[in-house]
């Protein structure tokens, strides 16, 4: 009784000291990049100002539509196809 006794307390001891970390957050040490991304003039994309977005109006209809309207089933054949042997006529 008292060596479990003994192995809890010393159990709950170092279950405390594994939660002691050497950093604050997952993120300390990466200042020098923070502080890089704060100076930076202009980040975004120089063509991410374009809003003139060059496309074609019938093209994109005629996409939609084709999303929109369900396609035509595929024509039907009259044939008939036997797989296997069914009599003893081979060429």
């Amino acid at each position: 009784m008292l060596v479990l006794l003994s192995s809890s307390l010393l159990a709950g001891c170092a279950a405390d000291y594994l939660n002691n970390y050497d950093t604050i957050t997952l993120a300390a040490g990466d200042s020098q990049k923070a502080n890089q991304l704060l100076q930076t003039v202009d980040p975004y994309n120089p063509a991410s100002n374009n809003t003139k977005i060059e496309g074609d109006g019938a093209r994109s209809v005629a996409v939609v539509q084709r999303y929109k309207v369900p396609p035509p089933p595929p024509p039907t054949t009259n044939m008939t196809v036997n797989v296997g042997p069914a009599g003893t006529s081979t060429q």
